[in-house]
């Protein structure tokens, strides 16, 4: 027979700066991807754009693309197809296996990136990094860290 435990409620403090947490991000999301606007991306397009041009040879396999963006592969697929219709990626064939693929930053993509990552990087500081003292900095980063190791540990699971 199983045992029923209590379940452990969030206090005042506690459900204040998770509500906080959850309204920043929604908050800072929406204001980030309102500032790709004008650029034609998504804050989506934008973070497969960063993971291909950091990495070696600007591409990553399918998968590994999905998994970094933690979306579905089906989902990453769909977005592949249209970032190739903007000539943003390529898509090419994997030669040591041939059922795997890769997605590839085309010259015109890390153009783009090029020319929207200061504009990004400036929304970035004026909606979030200048808001906070560099002490604050450091102890965000503290803070977040343990759960942020904790969720990667748990990716795919319940």
């Amino acid at each position: 027979m199983e045992t029923e435990t209590a379940t452990r409620w969030l206090t005042d403090a506690e459900q204040c700066a998770w509500r906080t947490h959850l309204d920043v991000n929604r908050l800072l999301t929406h204001q980030l991807e309102r500032d790709l606007q004008p650029f034609g991306l998504t804050m989506n397009d934008y973070e497969i754009l960063v993971n291909l041009s950091e990495s070696e040879g600007m591409r990553m396999r399918m998968s590994d693309l999905a998994s970094a963006t933690l979306q579905s592969k089906s989902r990453l697929s769909h977005q592949i197809t249209r970032m190739e219709n903007a000539n943003l990626v390529r898509r090419e064939n994997c030669e040591s296996d041939r059922r795997g693929l890769y997605a590839v930053l085309t010259e015109h993509g890390r153009e783009t990136m090029q020319k929207v990552a200061p504009h990004h990087v400036a929304s970035v500081r004026r909606h979030f990094i200048d808001l906070l003292p560099p002490e604050a900095m450091e102890q965000l980063h503290e803070s977040l860290t343990p759960i942020a190791q904790h969720l990667r540990g748990h990716r795919g699971k319940p």
